[in-house]
């Protein structure tokens, strides 16, 4: 089977150095490193004042920097041949474009606290396009740089503040601040509750082999596009459904009421599934406080994805397949994570049946013509800190 094996830091930090030394020669002044992440539940509703449960995963992005003096920014990457160069003072929105976006945009959202210049080099083990943060583990290992490399001595709600910026402004991925908070708060061991409405947190423990279970995550390998105006229509949908309700946020609203005030069925759809989404997150939020990481939690997350699939329509074959195969091998429950159209599916899965699911998935997506899966190890892990 196609597993994606875990890189261990010291490797990932190795590389971004090496990289440094090849594109600017000299040493970099440190390398940071930031993770990946998986939503356990509660999906889309991170940008509609709801609660996300998300955990780090052991899959990371390691930039390895060194400050300059003037303007310019240069950036290379173990993952493009495409490098970039530019001002400062040139960042704005889309420009650059592409990758480079996600480190423009940092030092663009830090400017006025004092950075100026910098070389990066990114070397990365979080697979791009998968739904599992890539980019946010790019905004937060070099923003956790430039902290470190201009002194600004400005605590990590700033940091994660710009890192959202700089994915919305520059990039022009409208996507709430859920990836972005998990990457700079992870804590070994537990999943994050974040509450979207106020900023609040609460670290959940998560000891899944406690519960008898793993959670598979499976990298379906159909890209993930969130730039391609598909998040900012669901975003519209739901700015237009508060308008039409009277209402700034659609949390602690009773779903039969909300839906009676609306007519469109599309607009019904969206509120339905945000609102049944939040007390998803709210259910499973109290199981795992019990330790209980089975049935329950399985079922709370397919009801996710057959939410996500049907009133939100963000779901794809690829994601689909996944999901039916795991639940036709045993899983206790799955769903798509991340912001679909492609990415990556979870499976809760008890442990003796993994390979059973991992075989049945492949098999699966074999047999529809659908690209090979590849499967990830879900370990929760810890936040994004300075390798040396």
């Amino acid at each position: 089977m196609n597993w994606l094996e875990v890189v261990p830091e010291e490797d990932l930090a190795d590389g971004a150095a090496a990289l440094f030394r090849s594109a600017f020669g000299g040493e970099p002044d440190g390398v940071w490193v930031a993770p990946g992440r998986v939503n356990l539940i509660g999906e889309h509703i991170d940008y509609a004042g709801g609660l996300v449960l998300p955990f780090a995963l052991p899959y990371a992005t390691a930039v390895a920097v060194r400050r300059r003096e003037d303007t310019t920014m240069r950036a290379v990457s173990t993952h493009t041949d495409e490098p970039w160069t530019g001002e400062l003072g040139d960042i704005g929105p889309g420009t650059p474009s592409g990758w480079a976006a996600y480190v423009a945009g940092v030092s663009w959202a830090l400017r006025e606290h004092g950075v100026r210049g910098a070389d990066v080099a990114v070397h990365s083990s979080v697979p791009v396009g998968s739904g599992l943060s890539s980019s946010a583990a790019l905004e937060c290992s070099f923003a956790l740089a430039l902290d470190d490399l201009f002194d600004l001595q400005v605590d990590r709600k700033v940091l994660i503040d710009a890192s959202i910026w700089a994915e919305n402004e520059i990039a022009g991925a409208s996507t709430g601040g859920m990836d972005q908070n998990i990457a700079m708060s992870a804590q070994s061991g537990h999943a994050l509750l974040l509450d979207c409405l106020d900023g609040s947190t609460r670290q959940i423990p998560l000891d899944l082999a406690a519960s008898g279970t793993r959670l598979l995550v499976i990298d379906t390998n159909a890209p993930h596009r969130l730039v391609d105006g598909q998040y900012g229509e669901r975003r519209k949908a739901l700015d237009t459904a508060y308008a039409e309700l009277g209402v700034t946020t659609l949390r602690g609203l009773d779903l039969d009421k909300a839906v009676s005030g609306l007519v469109d069925d599309t607009l019904i759809a969206r509120v339905r599934h945000v609102i049944s989404e939040i007390r998803r997150v709210e259910q499973s939020a109290e199981l795992l406080d019990r330790g209980a990481a089975g049935v329950e939690l399985g079922e709370l997350m397919t009801a996710s994805h057959a939410s996500l699939r049907d009133d939100y329509e963000v779901s794809s074959p690829e994601l689909d397949s996944a999901v039916d195969a795991s639940l036709r091998a045993g899983a206790y429950g799955a769903r798509m994570t991340g912001g679909g159209f492609g990415g990556s599916a979870i499976a809760l899965v008890p442990s003796e049946l993994v390979q059973a699911v991992v075989d049945e998935i492949a098999t699966g997506a074999a047999r529809s013509g659908l690209p090979e899966p590849t499967f990830l190890t879900a370990e929760p892990s810890g936040s994004a800190h300075r390798f040396f």
